[in-house]
């Protein structure tokens, strides 16, 4: 039997802990799978409890609002993209390799991950490139970031931020590169499939060519450090 990966989310972002009943869990499959299907604008308590066949008092026994549980859903997806990361260059040695294998992780259509049964992590990815700044583009970000609810996307990026410094110790901007380049990675996938005119990528809307961007940037960049 497949062993069910745990992670531990912060409990400031929900009042009752969605993995511990079949409720919760159904309001995160769903909630992913709406968020992807209408956009973050569109989706409402009001639809998950009509898709779910629950009530809406139901819903908020668990997540105060739905800026709470679009941070959440993020939120868990930076924590398994870093087990992911950690997991798959844990036995990469040369550096160089290990940042090319994060980048592309960062690039590429994600497959959905049989240990994690009631989150779809494809269509989570896709929320992530469209849906994902939305988490901390909002007055409220301040607030947010004392209550630690960004810390998941902080640690994925120190991560990140290490392996830079890895092939290239004396690099002054670790942290700076580490966030431009998992931003990027998504903005250019959006763009290349939305608004094709600000990438170069329009004509043939290949991931393989953002893999090639980034790499390119990243090492480019850090060469002559």
């Amino acid at each position: 039997m497949k062993l069910q990966l745990q992670i531990k989310m912060n409990e400031g972002l929900f009042l009752r802990n969605p993995e511990n009943t079949e409720l919760g869990r159904n309001i995160i499959k769903h909630s992913i799978q709406l968020i992807a299907q209408y956009g973050f604008e569109e989706f409402t308590f009001k639809k998950l409890a009509d898709d779910i066949g629950t009530t809406e008092s139901g819903i908020y026994r668990y997540f105060e609002n739905k800026h709470l549980l679009l941070i959440y859903i993020i939120a868990w997806y930076w924590c398994w993209l870093e087990y992911q990361i950690i997991f798959q260059t844990n036995n990469i040695i040369d550096p160089v390799v290990k940042l090319k294998k994060v980048i592309n992780l960062l690039a590429t259509t994600v497959e959905d991950d049989e240990s994690t049964s009631y989150v779809n992590e494809s269509l989570l990815h896709q929320i992530i490139i469209s849906e994902g700044s939305k988490a901390y583009l909002t007055k409220q970000v301040a607030e947010d970031n004392k209550h630690q609810f960004f810390k998941p996307y902080k640690e994925l990026c120190a991560v990140l931020g290490n392996i830079i410094l890895e092939c290239s110790p004396k690099y002054k901007y670790p942290r700076s590169l580490a966030t431009t380049v998992i931003e990027m990675a998504h903005f250019q996938n959006f763009f290349m499939n939305n608004l094709p005119s600000l990438t170069d990528f329009g004509h043939n809307k290949n991931e393989s060519n953002i893999v090639l961007f980034l790499n390119d940037l990243v090492f480019s960049t850090i060469k002559n450090a």
